[in-house]
């Protein structure tokens, strides 16, 4: 009844009145419906956003841990192939090893650094000498190491044990737990043990016999140095209304051991837990969790993942967070301009709808038909209306907001295509270390097999190149074994040659440096060459830089190198040539460089990355050794060699040797 009332006075008004008040009620309830769904679109839009970065921000978080974790690894491995250590180990000199791993000790700032004898009971504790006879065979690092692996890994150690390494590590350890409300239950309230990064290795002899363990570690625990690395790397230290925007933190188990999220009164908030839903996904279920979290005293966007030991073991989370409040007051002023602008529009229509009802509406299909058109997702759409009243500079603003919101999508994604250059140079950079780490331990196994395997051969073909020579005296040249004898003499000494070559390969002892001008070796190397008949039909050309610097080499070693490049590139040029060879100061000054280019046959790009391989040759009576003996010598000078080559057009040698150690 009352809505036939009020449906028959609605008919009854005037014509006008029934347009603009059915106008009024579509816009309105249009407005509500697009106010409703236009909000939980941009707040899954932002959100989406946001968790994306934040993902990327922990990959960012777990580069520079395991960056940690491989300085820690790549320490307790040089020293343990250290050979005065090793000898002080078999002369029992506890006294140097005292003090040549104490100073390694606070050259790296390291926690604790510890050695063991072949059945894990400590030698020698660097923080605490005093300590020592314990049984570490407990410790599947040890374990693993005494077995020749080296490993590193992050470890939880009991008090007891942080104990023996050092009393100041056990008082960072020991924490008060401070519950929040939404943390799950414990026990205990507080804790004692410790989280630390730690690494094993073997300390293995020339006689490949395992004397011992070196292994040490970085106590986590109150150590800010890896959350505030990420927050200064991924974050850059930004602030919004004086609240930091990122934060990052290192859980043992469920407790916050290192951290840069602050409490209300500006202290790190070291002590407090996470809550029961992180703590089921992420410890007990083994899952990332990416969503808003209250963090201490602030809303964050949030990304945590397990922390494992060298078993698989859950022992903690890695976490970084970004503040919401930004993403929160970015929608809400959006919203609110929104909602302005849409109240703006209705009274503007309703004003001109007022006055020329007759010439709205098409202008009105217009804008809506635009706004699906973008709603769907295309933003070079534009509203064609040639009005210059309200309606028009309605569609001028909205082709604006438009515009713009298409500049900051092409932002974001060129910033995401920023990020994920970062990472591939940063993946690239780790890629060339790990190549250069596996060719010099390639190079260090073979120098020994090289000296082992020419021992024991070089002493029966000796013996059998000097009873050939013996028969072939008593033998008449014309005797039918003759040419046998002498084809057996030829090829016993062709590998007593291959010999000489493993001996020379793996005798690579430590440069004798001194200060030399680097334009002299290569004169001198030249001198000695260029007379020599492969040189005959070759032109040589120098460009030597007479400014650069004396540099600290071992002059005999660095001969040797460029005998060798210089005398492969006459052998690539058997018909005559062009041979360059240039001294100059690296793009950086940090460097020599010192190319060697010649006009020969080049090299395959398939042997390219066999070049400094011990052995491989592509020569009938070559060993394969000079470029790997090349290799290790500029090595020893933490210098680079590197090759450029092409078919049929030649080859370039660059050196590169410091200026300074």
């Amino acid at each position: 009844m009352h809505f036939k009332k009020a449906l028959e006075k609605f008919l009854n008004l005037p014509l006008r009145a029934k347009f603009i008040l059915s106008f009024l009620l579509v816009i309105s309830l249009g407005g509500i419906v697009s106010l409703i769904f236009g909000t939980r679109l941009e707040h899954k839009t932002i959100f989406s956003l946001a968790q994306a970065k934040v993902k990327h921000d922990l990959a960012s978080a777990w580069m520079v841990y395991h960056e940690k974790l491989n300085d820690v690894r790549d320490i307790v491995r040089l020293n343990s192939t250290h050979e005065s250590i090793q000898k002080a180990i078999k002369r029992n000199e506890k006294e140097i090893l005292k003090k040549y791993l104490g100073r390694v000790t606070k050259e790296f700032n390291l926690d604790m650094l510890t050695l063991t004898d072949t059945q894990g009971k400590v030698i020698l504790r660097t923080t605490q000498p005093e300590i020592m006879g314990d049984d570490q065979l407990n410790d599947p690092l040890v374990i693993r190491a005494l077995k020749g692996e080296t490993v590193a890994a992050t470890q939880i150690i009991p008090r007891e044990e942080l104990l023996k390494e050092g009393k100041d590590l056990v008082a960072r350890a020991y924490l008060k737990l401070i519950p929040p409300p939404t943390a799950a239950p414990r026990t205990e309230d507080y804790e004692e043990n410790g989280m630390v990064l730690k690494a094993a290795s073997p300390l293995i002899d020339e006689e490949g016999t395992i004397l011992g363990v070196l292994y040490g570690g970085i106590l986590l625990n109150q150590n800010y140095e890896i959350v505030d690395r990420v927050k200064e790397i991924v974050y850059k230290g930004e602030k919004y209304k004086g609240i930091e925007t990122g934060t990052a933190t290192i859980f043992q188990h469920d407790l916050r051991i290192s951290t840069n999220v602050k409490k209300a009164n500006g202290e790190r908030a070291i002590g407090t837990r996470v809550s029961k839903e992180v703590n089921q996904a992420v410890l007990k279920e083994g899952k990332p969790w990416i969503h808003r979290a209250f963090v201490v005293n602030e809303w964050y966007i949030a990304a945590y993942e397990p922390i494992k030991n060298i078993d698989g073991r859950i022992i903690g989370i890695l976490y970084v967070g970004m503040l919401e409040k930004p993403y929160i007051d970015l929608r809400n002023n959006v919203m609110i301009k929104f909602t302005g602008m849409a109240i703006l529009c209705v009274v503007l229509l309703l004003t001109i709808l007022f006055f020329i009802t007759s010439t709205i509406i098409h202008p009105i299909q217009g804008v809506v038909f635009a706004t699906n058109k973008i709603a769907q997702g295309d933003l070079d759409h534009k509203v064609e209306i040639n009005f210059r009243d309200e309606i028009g500079q309605l569609a001028q603003s909205f082709n604006q907001m438009t515009e713009n919101l298409k500049k900051a999508n092409e932002k974001l994604i060129k910033w995401g295509k920023t990020l994920e250059k970062r990472v591939e140079e940063r993946t690239k950079e780790l890629r060339e270390m790990q190549d250069y780490l596996i060719q010099s331990e390639k190079l260090a196994s073979l120098g020994k097999m090289s000296a082992g395997v020419a021992h024991e051969i070089n002493n029966p073909l000796t013996s059998i190149l000097i009873n050939t020579h013996l028969m072939l005296e008593k033998l008449e040249k014309n005797h039918a074994f003759h040419e046998y004898l002498s084809l057996i003499a030829d090829e016993t000494t062709r590998c007593t040659n291959i010999v000489k070559g493993l001996l020379e390969f793996s005798r690579q002892s430590l440069p004798q440096k001194a200060y030399t001008d680097i334009n002299e070796i290569i004169n001198r190397t030249l001198q000695l060459l260029e007379n020599q008949t492969s040189f005959q039909n070759i032109s040589i050309i120098k460009k030597l830089n007479q400014n650069l610097p004396q540099i600290r080499v071992d002059k005999d070693k660095v001969e040797q190198v460029f005998w060798n490049l210089m005398i492969n590139a006459s052998e690539a040029m058997p018909d005559g040539g062009t041979f360059n060879i240039s001294s100059q100061f690296s793009t950086d000054k940090k460097y020599i460089e010192i190319e060697f280019i010649d006009t020969g046959k080049g090299i395959p790009k398939v042997n390219i990355n066999k070049l400094f391989d011990p052995f491989f040759t592509t020569k009938s009576s070559g060993t394969g050794l000079g470029l790997a003996v090349s290799y290790g010598i500029i090595e020893q000078h933490q210098g680079k060699i590197e090759v450029k080559s092409e078919l049929g057009q030649g080859s370039v040698f660059t050196i590169s040797l410091p200026i300074t150690d």
